[in-house]
């Protein structure tokens, strides 16, 4: 006990010598870091007020390097390309749940950042991930600079990313019925799924091959790929099926997609579907 307290003393002795010692030099000039917030573009005003004040989600689409994986060849979006993107976004996912969920029921369950990249973002395998859902916090999209908002299957593509995960999201918040689901097509998942075309797939009763690989993914690509639809598309993708064992898979799945927005968010999917499908329209027009 002794020993702490005198080595106590002589810490506080020698802080007080280090005080005197540096009172006696010449004081610092001013600081070297630039505290001055960043100027508000136009485009960052608009930002805040369609997504950031309505629904508190932040939009980066400036480069962080925190926020994308560093392994792979990415960049920010061209700034041309980023309201062009997050219109799209508004129009067709945000208003449509508004529509149909209530005014308050994305501001309740929402990623709380959107993360655009510019490129594509190519895996080992020659695959490319569209977008990305962290930890329900955070989506990234892809492939911002090439979107085309004349050519519906390019809208398509792109509001398919943020319906998918956006899925997953809600999946995070109240689970779907996992134990019905994994007794449809069991021994249709694959690790493997790339390497199987989208007709092959549909014969199995998948509704895309990337919902071969497991069945978080295939109810995410069931409800999404429905949402992108139009009710005309979706009904002549059931007719063109040709094995009654795929095509009763798909109609269930699909039964329990309606029953899990009805059930866990009282939510009319089909009603939901219609929403996108007219905001996709004025969105191509």
């Amino acid at each position: 006990m002794k020993l702490l307290k005198y080595n106590k003393i002589a810490v506080l002795a020698l802080v007080s010598i280090t005080l005197i010692s540096c009172g006696s030099d010449d004081l610092p000039g001013e600081s070297q870091l630039d505290f001055t917030q960043p100027t508000k573009t136009s485009l960052d005003n608009w930002i805040d007020a369609t997504y950031l004040s309505p629904y508190n989600i932040n939009v980066q689409y400036k480069w962080n390097q925190n926020t994308v994986d560093n392994s792979r060849f990415l960049f920010p979006p061209e700034v041309d390309k980023v309201k062009p993107a997050l219109e799209i976004v508004q129009t067709i996912w945000l208003k449509s749940y508004a529509a149909i969920g209530g005014p308050d029921f994305v501001k309740k369950i929402a990623p709380r950042e959107i993360v655009l990249i510019g490129g594509v973002n190519l895996n080992s395998v020659g695959t490319r991930t569209l977008g990305l859902a962290e930890g329900g916090q955070r989506v990234t999209l892809f492939e911002t600079d090439y979107i085309d908002k004349t050519d519906r299957a390019n809208v398509s593509e792109f509001i398919h990313t943020i319906q998918h995960e956006y899925i997953h999201i809600l999946n995070q918040n109240k689970p779907f019925d996992e134990k019905t689901w994994k007794t449809l097509t069991p021994g249709g998942y694959t690790a493997d799924w790339y390497n199987y075309e989208i007709p092959e797939s549909n014969e199995l009763g998948f509704i895309t091959s990337y919902a071969r690989s497991n069945i978080n993914e295939d109810f995410a690509e069931t409800a999404s790929m429905i949402l992108i639809y139009s009710k005309a598309e979706y009904a002549d993708f059931l007719a063109g099926i040709q094995s009654p064992f795929a095509l009763q898979a798909l109609k269930a799945k699909e039964a329990i997609v309606v029953k899990y927005f009805k059930e866990a968010f009282n939510m009319d999917f089909y009603a939901l579907r219609d929403e996108a499908e007219k905001n996709t329209t004025s969105v191509l027009n």
